[in-house]
């Protein structure tokens, strides 16, 4: 199975085993709790996908790589205590408290969050001394004398033995205590994370063009050459910031994140090339509809590959723009409720000081709640970034109220009032600005590709990453595009055509 569909497995066992009868009891009893194996090459992002299923069912999250345990540092170290047995008293070994229970018991008190997943990884590449002790652990949910709480799902991962040396490959009674996902590297759903993420389009286009490339592993004369899904999304990072300070791009650099010569050579070059198409079509005259007839052309005479990389710019750009708009309409909802709580507190009769108290009681409340979130590793980027926005608003206000020479507390909410509705009407600005980025875009691929049936190849590219995507997808479904309705109807109407040819062909009249 690909990565996705792990991800939704392991969402819905988790659900299930969290699932509670009448009495609050958890149906699944904990020894019946099959933990989830999740075996297959590195880099496919298996640890991403647990910190996704954690940020989206709102439980917490520990997780720790198994390699670097002994067997002191999971299942306790053992010291002397006296107990008394029939009236004498005798000396007794006991056990502290194994540093991974213990992590989970210290999520929960920082958190509040009482359910959540236990993520191992690496599990099959434990010492010989703690292996005896995993099969316990796995049935039974125990190291050393203490059990994880009731409610954390255990989710174990490991990579197959010809990847790791380490890899001590489980017998059979172990393997029949876990639920074994087998995962394979899978290009177009990764696609599909690397547009939410954010990823270097250079990246994007390059994969599209050579799709073999995006995770390969073999061994040659000089050893083992690999690039794998991590290696371009940390490669994808250092791009972004190499372009900012204005450094050279090339292979020595690429050759420290992809470990295949053929592919550090084959993406440098494209890179270049890319960088040059990035100059050549003036991307921002297009996207506000005054693209000239040189780009026009050329467009219109180049080669698939250029045309895709092309697009891919033209996407990376609208996309990003909606992205951007998707979340500062979430930032402006959960700023509304912030001022509305610092408006109860502003009725008639009520002074400025209460204000400001509110809006500090306000942007402490976000403050906590990020610890309380992180504390869990429940907390995504967009949600970290969101609430420090409104924490940063709030801040900014309350330094304006204090200095304004306002008394009145009325007088206080009104001014906030003021600051929110421009920020909306700049909100409402911006969607018309993306909204027009996005009808040039169409008309740009229209005029361009006007001669291969409005579009063609191009076309159909264009309207197949608007739905995939995200951050497209809901903008387009908040705030419509004619362009986009117009033709997904056409192909639709295209595709039941071709239903009916093919049919009667069948009929052989």
């Amino acid at each position: 199975m690909n990565i996705r569909q792990a991800k939704d497995y392991i969402k819905n066992s988790v659900n299930l085993y969290l699932k509670k009868d009448e009495f609050g009891a958890y149906r699944v009893p904990v020894v019946r709790q099959r933990p989830i194996f999740l075996l297959g090459a590195p880099g496919i992002g298996k640890t991403a996908i647990m910190e996704q299923i954690a940020q989206e069912m709102g439980i917490a999250l520990v997780a720790y790589s198994m390699t670097h345990h002994t067997r002191q540092s999971a299942l306790g170290l053992p010291f002397i205590t006296e107990k008394t047995y029939g009236g004498e008293k005798f000396s007794v070994s006991e056990y502290t408290m194994s540093e991974i229970i213990a992590s989970v018991y210290d999520t929960m008190e920082e958190s509040g969050i009482k359910e959540g997943i236990l993520f191992l990884d690496e599990i099959n590449c434990v010492s010989e001394t703690l292996a005896p002790s995993m099969l316990q652990f796995l049935q039974y949910k125990v190291f050393g004398r203490h059990k994880v709480p009731e409610g954390w799902v255990i989710v174990t991962a490991g990579n197959p033995p010809e990847y790791n040396k380490s890899v001590r490959e489980f017998d059979v009674v172990t393997m029949d205590r876990l639920k074994v996902l087998e995962v394979e590297p899978d290009y177009r759903i990764w696609k599909e994370y690397a547009r939410g993420r954010g990823l270097h389009n250079a990246i994007i286009n390059y994969l599209e063009l050579k799709k073999d490339h995006f995770y390969c592993m073999e061994m040659t004369v000089k050893g083992r050459s690999y690039v794998t899904a991590r290696g371009w999304e940390d490669l994808s990072e250092i791009l972004f910031l190499y372009e900012e300070e204005q450094l050279p791009v090339d292979e020595t650099l690429v050759g420290q994140y992809l470990r295949n010569e053929k592919v550090v050579k084959e993406f440098t070059a494209y890179y270049d090339l890319y960088q040059k198409y990035k100059k050549d079509y003036h991307i921002a005259e297009i996207l506000s509809g005054n693209a000239s007839v040189q780009a026009i052309v050329r467009a219109r005479e180049a080669a698939f590959d250029e045309r895709l990389s092309l697009l891919g710019m033209l996407l990376d750009k609208v996309q990003a723009d909606m992205k951007e708009v998707m979340e500062r309409g979430a930032y402006l909802t959960e700023l509304k409720n912030s001022l509305k709580a610092v408006g109860t507190v502003c009725g008639e009769g009520s002074f400025v000081e209460q204000a400001l108290t509110g809006l500090e009681n306000q942007a402490e409340a976000k403050r906590k709640l990020i610890e309380k979130m992180r504390s869990a590793n429940s907390l995504s980027d967009v949600e970290l970034k969101r609430h420090r926005r409104v924490i940063q608003f709030l801040e900014e206000k309350r330094k304006e109220l204090y200095v304004s020479g306002l008394t009145r507390g009325e007088e206080a909410y009104g001014h906030l009032k003021e600051n929110y509705t421009a920020l909306v009407t700049r909100m409402k600005q911006r969607t018309g600005e993306v909204q027009e980025e996005l009808r040039a875009l169409f008309a740009f691929v229209e005029e361009a590709f006007a001669e291969e049936d409005m579009g063609g190849n191009e076309l159909l590219i264009l309207m197949t990453e608007l739905t995939v995507n995200d951050a497209s997808a809901r903008f387009i479904a908040a705030f419509g595009s004619e362009d986009y309705s117009r033709h997904k109807d056409e192909m639709m109407l295209s595709e039941r055509g071709e239903d009916i040819k093919s049919q009667i062909a069948e009929l052989k009249l």
